[in-house]
């Protein structure tokens, strides 16, 4: 009896799996745990949402991508933009931080930005997601890095109010505004961590900075009672595994448009993270694949209380780093996020806010890049106002209006890319004149596409009687398409010229043959396989030599 053999979508990166790769992924997996966990937690505090909910995210989604994904070292869980846009996506719904539906209404998002990317994964738009300009990303990191940052001031300055997830703006205010609440002992940590984070990235880079600090936090409260001098610590902490629950559906209209937004900036960064730890000899990153992979970890992950999941950079630089060479390391992450939520709970109850914070502040501050700003606008005016554009919506309107101007822009650059014509002149026999399209005509460019080979064709120095016109891009043939082809035979044959076609794909065939004038030129000899065989027959005044016969169109079978 044969083997069961495991379907080739199910833990895909154990394919050619090697014993002795298993001690370097564990190591990995416990190095990537070690930062991946409470940096979690941190981002979790982005969105005024309880720590565990960083630390589920661990566990559900972490646990479905491994099993899905097609990255061997991408690791999921929550990232600090991702974090940031539920932030104000919740606030924008009207769900307030700490409210009993906050958790329901969180589960909802997170089920919804499920569901758009496993449609999106029905609808095959892998590819065109990944369309989004570099520009529209920059300009949203920069937004999100210096709304997170600003948001983060109260808890490392010790201050008594807490103004997350409401803009760049309205907490930049907020803090002059509370200045005078500001506790010193909880200055004093917050620069601590900080500066305990940068030296050990610059010096020790192999060293879990993250882990460092929670661990530093937690002392100074265990045993040197910094929490007396008025160091805020989080709300203690649930132990056990997340209980399954039902998302609240009373907000989901509302929820929608960031839900939408989330899933776009959730499949970009995770296909970006994906496709940097490529490594040579490693498998193309499926698109479709990471869409239904990371789709399907946000809807399950839902309902175990997850929030919105994407791959993350940093802990999955650090699982690389380490050696891995499977998703066997994430699934030794999730082991080990598991032992946290049974084990030490309590003990998390020791963390100060400001160590959290001071975590969240020096992660987001790498996003903004101006740097790469600068550069940019040196190589490309326009992608650097894109990105400028993109990211002052951000810190003025908010983040959710920044992702939709930032698709939009994407979308109109791409179209108008598309609807520039583009003619070439390929060759000329005789008053036989040679022309190939570069693009492939779609409604929105067929018009423009027809006047320039009319304009080439009244430009050319001597008499053209005939035009071989070459559409080897016209994979994709409408109606729209065959009209305004037959409308630039009509246009040419009233300026004396004949229009002959060549190299149209075979599927785009079976289709122009269905029409009486795509068949008047078969049967005139008008349609051929190459655009020199064209000449040839045009140059000679031949009707059938080189051409296509009506018995030679393909089948459409």
């Amino acid at each position: 009896m044969s083997a069961v053999r495991r379907p080739s979508w199910l833990l895909s990166t154990l394919h050619g799996y090697r014993r002795r790769w298993i001690v370097r992924d564990v190591m990995a997996g416990l190095s990537a745990g070690a930062v991946v966990v409470p940096q979690a937690m941190a981002y979790a505090t982005i969105a005024n949402l309880p720590v565990e909910v960083g630390l589920y995210t661990c566990i559900v989604p972490m646990l479905v991508y491994a099993l899905l994904g097609g990255s061997r070292a991408m690791s999921v869980s929550t990232t600090s933009t991702i974090a940031t846009l539920t932030a104000t996506t919740l606030v924008s719904a009207g769900v307030a931080a700490g409210a009993d539906d906050a958790i329901g209404s969180l589960m909802m998002l997170t089920l919804l930005v499920g569901v758009v990317l496993l449609l999106a994964r029905a609808c095959r738009l892998g590819s065109v997601v990944e369309n989004i300009s570099g520009a529209t990303v920059l300009g949203l990191k920069i937004g999100v890095g210096a709304t997170v940052a600003v948001g983060q001031l109260p808890k490392l300055l010790g201050e008594s109010f807490d103004f997350s997830g409401h803009g760049f703006l309205r907490s930049l205010f907020a803090v002059g505004g509370a200045l005078d609440s500001v506790n010193v002992p909880t200055v004093l940590l917050s620069v601590g961590s900080i500066a305990t984070l940068l030296l050990l990235k610059s010096v020790a880079p192999r060293v879990p900075g993250t882990l460092v600090v929670v661990a530093g936090g937690m002392l100074l409260v265990g045993l040197g009672g910094i929490d007396d001098l008025g160091v805020d610590l989080i709300a203690p902490v649930p132990g056990g595994l997340p209980a399954p629950g039902i998302p609240d559906a009373s907000e989901a209209i509302a929820l929608v448009p960031g839900a939408l937004a989330i899933a776009v900036m959730a499949f970009l960064e995770s296909a970006a993270v994906a496709r940097s730890m490529r490594e040579a000899g490693e498998p193309q990153i499926d698109s479709d694949q990471e869409l239904f992979a990371t789709g399907a970890a946000n809807t399950i992950g839902a309902f175990f209380a997850a929030m919105p999941a994407a791959g993350g950079f940093s802990q999955s630089a650090v699982n690389q780093d380490a050696g891995a060479r499977s998703q066997l390391a994430t699934l030794t992450t999730v082991a080990l996020a598991v032992l946290v939520a049974l084990f030490l709970a309590p003990v998390l109850g020791l963390l100060p806010e400001a160590t959290l914070a001071a975590m969240v502040f020096t992660a987001v501050a790498g996003l903004i890049n101006i740097p790469e700003l600068v550069r940019w606008a040196r190589i490309s005016t326009m992608d650097f106002w894109v990105a400028t554009a993109v990211a002052a919506i951000g810190l003025t309107a908010g983040l959710l209006p920044a992702v939709a101007v930032g698709v939009v822009v994407t979308l109109v650059l791409v179209l108008r890319e598309l609807n520039i014509p583009r003619v070439r002149v390929v060759g000329r026999r005789g008053s036989a004149l040679g022309l190939e399209l570069e693009r492939g005509l779609y409604s929105a460019n067929a018009l423009a596409n027809e006047r320039l080979v009319i304009e080439t064709v009244t430009s050319e120095d001597g008499p053209v009687n005939a035009v071989v016109l070459g559409l080897p891009q016209q994979v994709v043939m409408s109606i729209t398409v065959l009209d305004a082809l037959e409308a630039l035979d009509r246009e040419l044959a009233q300026l004396g010229v004949r229009l002959h076609c060549a190299a149209l794909p075979p599927q785009a065939t079976v289709v122009a043959a269905r029409t009486s004038w795509y068949s008047a030129l078969v049967a005139e000899g008008r349609v051929h396989s190459k655009v020199d065989v064209g000449l040839a027959a045009a140059s000679a005044g031949m009707t059938a030599g080189g051409g296509v016969h009506p018995g030679e169109l393909p089948d459409e079978r």
